[in-house]
Protein backbone atom coordinates (compact mmCIF):
# COMPACT_ATOMS: atom_id res chain seq x y z
CA UNK A 1 0.00 0.00 0.00
CA UNK A 2 2.66 2.71 0.67
CA UNK A 3 4.51 1.76 -2.26
CA UNK A 4 1.40 2.44 -4.28
CA UNK A 5 1.29 5.31 -2.38
CA UNK A 6 4.84 5.88 -3.23
CA UNK A 7 4.26 5.02 -6.83
CA UNK A 8 1.56 7.83 -6.98
CA UNK A 9 3.17 10.22 -5.52
CA UNK A 10 6.13 10.40 -7.60
CA UNK A 11 4.38 10.53 -10.84
CA UNK A 12 2.12 13.30 -10.08
CA UNK A 13 5.45 15.06 -8.91
CA UNK A 14 6.62 14.03 -12.17
CA UNK A 15 3.89 15.62 -14.18
CA UNK A 16 3.69 19.14 -12.26
CA UNK A 17 6.94 19.43 -13.18
CA UNK A 18 6.39 18.33 -16.54
CA UNK A 19 3.38 21.11 -16.35
CA UNK A 20 5.85 23.89 -14.40
CA UNK A 21 8.28 23.83 -17.26
CA UNK A 22 5.93 23.38 -20.24
CA UNK A 23 3.83 26.77 -18.92
CA UNK A 24 7.67 28.45 -18.47
CA UNK A 25 8.05 27.58 -22.10
CA UNK A 26 4.99 28.79 -23.35
CA UNK A 27 4.79 32.31 -21.54
CA UNK A 28 8.81 33.13 -21.63
CA UNK A 29 8.36 34.03 -25.26
CA UNK A 30 5.58 36.51 -23.97
CA UNK A 31 7.41 38.01 -21.22
CA UNK A 32 9.39 40.45 -22.74
CA UNK A 33 9.78 42.62 -25.38
CA UNK A 34 11.66 42.36 -28.80
CA UNK A 35 13.79 44.65 -30.08
CA UNK A 36 16.39 45.69 -32.13
CA UNK A 37 19.78 45.88 -30.75
CA UNK A 38 20.95 49.51 -31.09
CA UNK A 39 17.88 50.95 -32.16
CA UNK A 40 16.07 53.14 -29.24
CA UNK A 41 12.63 52.97 -30.69
CA UNK A 42 12.60 56.85 -31.45
CA UNK A 43 12.16 57.11 -35.76
CA UNK A 44 13.82 60.46 -35.86
CA UNK A 45 16.80 59.73 -33.65
CA UNK A 46 17.07 56.38 -35.02
CA UNK A 47 17.07 57.59 -38.77
CA UNK A 48 19.37 60.27 -37.77
CA UNK A 49 21.69 58.16 -36.14
CA UNK A 50 22.11 55.32 -38.58
CA UNK A 51 22.17 57.72 -41.68
CA UNK A 52 25.79 59.63 -39.41
CA UNK A 53 26.93 56.18 -39.01
CA UNK A 54 26.75 55.26 -41.89
CA UNK A 55 28.24 58.23 -43.71
CA UNK A 56 31.50 57.97 -41.09
CA UNK A 57 31.71 54.49 -42.34
CA UNK A 58 31.60 55.59 -46.06
CA UNK A 59 34.25 58.18 -45.57
CA UNK A 60 36.75 55.66 -43.70
CA UNK A 61 35.75 52.71 -45.91
CA UNK A 62 38.92 53.21 -48.81
CA UNK A 63 41.24 51.97 -45.38
CA UNK A 64 41.64 48.12 -46.04
CA UNK A 65 42.33 47.47 -42.95
CA UNK A 66 39.22 47.80 -41.04
CA UNK A 67 36.83 47.49 -44.33
CA UNK A 68 35.65 43.66 -43.25
CA UNK A 69 34.97 45.20 -39.34
CA UNK A 70 32.97 48.39 -40.74
CA UNK A 71 31.29 46.39 -43.32
CA UNK A 72 30.16 43.46 -40.60
CA UNK A 73 28.98 46.40 -38.09
CA UNK A 74 27.38 48.10 -41.18
CA UNK A 75 25.45 45.80 -42.31
CA UNK A 76 24.47 44.82 -38.76
CA UNK A 77 23.16 48.34 -38.20
CA UNK A 78 21.32 48.15 -41.45
CA UNK A 79 19.57 44.76 -40.11
CA UNK A 80 18.70 46.37 -36.80
CA UNK A 81 17.04 49.33 -38.62
CA UNK A 82 15.27 47.54 -41.22
CA UNK A 83 13.95 44.75 -38.58
CA UNK A 84 12.99 47.71 -36.07
CA UNK A 85 10.62 49.77 -38.72
CA UNK A 86 9.85 47.97 -41.86
CA UNK A 87 6.85 46.65 -40.08
CA UNK A 88 5.33 49.78 -38.79
CA UNK A 89 2.98 51.04 -41.33
CA UNK A 90 3.02 54.69 -40.12
CA UNK A 91 6.71 55.00 -40.61
CA UNK A 92 7.24 52.45 -43.98
CA UNK A 93 4.83 54.80 -45.85
CA UNK A 94 6.99 58.06 -45.57
CA UNK A 95 8.96 59.10 -48.30
CA UNK A 96 12.30 59.60 -45.16
CA UNK A 97 12.10 55.98 -45.02
CA UNK A 98 11.61 54.29 -48.51
CA UNK A 99 14.72 57.10 -49.21
CA UNK A 100 16.76 55.47 -45.93
CA UNK A 101 15.49 51.94 -47.15
CA UNK A 102 17.05 52.58 -51.11
CA UNK A 103 20.27 53.74 -49.48
CA UNK A 104 20.36 51.09 -47.26
CA UNK A 105 19.66 47.93 -49.39
CA UNK A 106 22.56 49.04 -52.01
CA UNK A 107 25.11 49.70 -48.95
CA UNK A 108 24.08 46.36 -47.61
CA UNK A 109 23.93 44.55 -51.29
CA UNK A 110 27.36 45.70 -51.95
CA UNK A 111 28.88 44.56 -48.62
CA UNK A 112 26.86 40.74 -48.79
CA UNK A 113 28.09 40.36 -52.38
CA UNK A 114 31.42 41.90 -52.72
CA UNK A 115 32.60 42.01 -49.22
CA UNK A 116 36.39 41.90 -49.78
CA UNK A 117 36.20 45.26 -52.07
CA UNK A 118 35.56 49.07 -51.24
CA UNK A 119 32.68 50.59 -52.07
CA UNK A 120 32.85 52.01 -55.82
CA UNK A 121 33.08 55.84 -55.56
CA UNK A 122 29.55 56.45 -57.52
CA UNK A 123 28.03 54.52 -54.95
CA UNK A 124 29.69 56.18 -52.64
CA UNK A 125 28.36 59.74 -53.88
CA UNK A 126 24.75 58.14 -54.14
CA UNK A 127 24.69 56.43 -50.82
CA UNK A 128 26.00 60.19 -49.17
CA UNK A 129 23.64 62.02 -51.53
CA UNK A 130 20.52 59.56 -50.44
CA UNK A 131 21.43 59.31 -46.66
CA UNK A 132 21.35 63.02 -46.44
CA UNK A 133 17.98 63.49 -48.02
CA UNK A 134 16.50 61.12 -45.59
CA UNK A 135 18.13 63.30 -42.85
CA UNK A 136 16.66 66.00 -43.96
CA UNK A 137 13.26 64.14 -45.03
CA UNK A 138 13.12 63.05 -40.99
CA UNK A 139 13.54 66.75 -39.79
CA UNK A 140 11.03 67.87 -41.58
CA UNK A 141 8.80 65.51 -40.75
CA UNK A 142 9.29 65.76 -37.10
Amino acid sequence: MISALHHLFKRLMVASLALCIGFCLILTPFSGRAEAGSMSGNYQDDTLNVARSLQETISLENDAEGRSASAEEAVALITDYISRYRNRSQINKSVSFTTMQTALNAMAGHYKTYSNRPLPDQLKERLNKELSKAEELVVNEA
